[in-house]
């Protein structure tokens, strides 16, 4: 049997390797070799450079620029779709207002990435949470008002930063293992690029077959062309090297869009969410309105969901927004290479407790709990790698109040591309797990599948940690995944077991 040879330190002969002749005059070699002097940090070129730590982390302000402006064409929808989500009447048949729905989620969308940029000092995007929003939307608000509904989106918020105050939302972080961080970040890239082709209309759900090419088994209609045009078009540049690529295709997708309705006339139902086209007047004046309407514990009582109710329903979006957001900051951390090689981000504190904090400004301003977007990642595929894009995107989020009209003008389609190419990127994590260790791989192909599959970034974790701590446990390893494993594992034992449990409780 051939024997592998096993690896030395320079300094030391390998066993296989005759060793030559000892001259006696020769000066003696030292005993350890002098370890290489760590690279020079680039000295910064302003205070801006400084504070940001651009040249530091290898970026420049083109970079940072250009890929703020990627990530809010990437997620400018939510300004659009976030008060649809909230159009339904509460407990009383009381509507909440379009123009001010649309005024909150810009709002808070704006203060709390600028917060990112400016005090995290990370390239990540925080507006209206989808899952935050359809939890209060479905479940919450047919039974409460919608001031005691956004009572429970502050109160959730305030849970979190406890929690990051505490350190413990660090230490769950840290706590969780190496390779279910990447198979994390493989999740996401899965999960955010079955998204984008959903949202284009390549991928059709609700037909004979949980998902389909097409509503009939076939493309069809020009909007489709325009999204697989911009992709195309977004995958050469990126093999060429090209910088700025995914700005770049998003900007001609949106005109090939503009020139394409133009031309074929087409009625604005073709496209997904509005058609491409120049709004009559692309200024609008903000609506407060709805900032400030909070009861916060309006929906404990008897006349909102009663105190168990209420509790569960603060236990769902603590979950949602705890793990959708550290699932989001894994990934997209780790893809920008601010991730050391425990998977750890330094100021990873700051991030979180401002993630934290989202829940209560979103609740505050009526837009619902905010959370970390994993639309960030089209940022980071652009160059991003520090706050400064964060507060681009803020600021871009900030200029909506005034000019709300014009998030519509980059269609769904072609926003969507830019998902399915980020996607393709995070992928290349894959590459760090070890696929031959079952102990290993099984937990990994969990976390990747279950997100994408259930389109839930909670239950990809959840999967992925309770089959971890169980393997281990069922291979004689138990004490291995250490102690804050096994409490989230079974806290997603409850989070999969919610159903029955509320049954038990008497909770409808």
């Amino acid at each position: 049997m051939t024997q592998i040879p096993t690896e030395h330190s320079p300094t030391e002969p390998r066993p296989t390797e005759e060793r030559p002749a000892e001259d006696d005059t020769a000066t003696p070699a030292p005993a350890t070799a002098p370890a290489p002097a760590p690279a020079p940090v680039p000295a910064p070129k302003n205070a801006l450079d400084a504070y940001f730590k651009i040249t530091a982390r290898g970026s420049t302000f083109g970079n940072e620029i250009r890929g703020g402006l990627t990530t809010f064409m990437a997620m400018a929808y939510i300004v659009l779709l976030n008060p649809i989500i909230l159009s339904g009447a509460d407990v009383n048949g009381l509507k909440l207002d379009h123009a001010q729905l649309t005024t909150a989620t810009a709002l808070a969308a704006a203060v709390t990435t600028i917060l990112m940029g400016v005090v995290g000092n990370v390239p990540l995007a925080v507006a209206a949470g989808l899952s935050v929003s359809g939890v209060i939307s479905a479940l919450v608000v047919p039974h409460t008002t919608w001031p005691q509904a956004m009572g429970l989106c502050v109160i959730y918020g305030l849970l979190i930063v406890l929690l990051v105050v505490s350190g413990l939302r660090e230490k769950i972080m840290n706590g969780i293992p190496l390779p279910l961080k990447h198979a994390i970040t493989i999740g996401i890239g899965l999960f955010v690029s079955l998204i984008g082709l959903v949202k284009a209309g390549f991928v059709h759900t609700g037909g004979p077959t949980p998902l389909a090419l097409g509503p009939f088994g076939e493309l069809a209609g020009w909007p489709v062309l325009v999204f697989c045009l911009t992709v195309l078009t977004i995958f050469v540049l990126l093999a060429r090297n090209v910088r700025g690529a995914i700005l770049i295709g998003i900007a001609g997708g949106t005109v090939a869009a503009f020139v394409i309705n133009a031309v074929a006339d087409l009625p604005a139902k073709t496209w997904v969410s509005s058609a491409p086209v120049w709004p009559g007047s692309p200024v609008s004046a903000p609506d407060f309105g709805l900032f400030g309407h909070v009861d916060l514990f309006g929906a404990f009582g008897s006349h909102g969901l009663g105190a168990i109710s209420a509790s569960v329903a603060v236990f769902t979006l603590v979950l949602a927004g705890f793990f959708d957001a550290m699932a989001t900051i894994i990934g997209v951390g780790t893809e920008a290479g601010l991730a050391d090689k425990q998977g750890r981000m330094p100021g990873l504190s700051k991030a979180l407790f401002i993630d934290g904090a989202g829940g209560a400004i979103g609740g505050l301003s009526g837009a619902s709990g905010q959370t970390v977007f994993v639309e960030s990642a089209t940022g980071v595929g652009d160059g991003a790698r520090t706050g400064l894009a964060s507060t681009v995107t803020g600021g871009v989020f900030a200029l909506m109040l005034f000019f709300s009209p014009l998030a519509a003008i980059v269609p769904t389609e072609v926003a969507s591309a830019a998902l399915v190419v980020i996607g393709s990127m995070m992928m290349s994590q894959a590459r760090h797990i070890d696929w031959s260790d079952r102990e290993v791989a099984i937990p990994a192909f969990l976390t990747c599948t279950l997100m994408p599959f259930t389109y839930s970034i909670t239950a990809g974790v959840a999967a992925g940690v309770i089959s971890y701590t169980v393997i281990k446990a069922g291979t004689g390893r138990w004490r291995e995944p250490g102690p804050l494993m096994w409490i989230l594992t079974g806290v997603f034992v409850v989070y999969f077991a919610l159903t029955p449990i509320k049954s038990w409780l008497g909770v409808h």
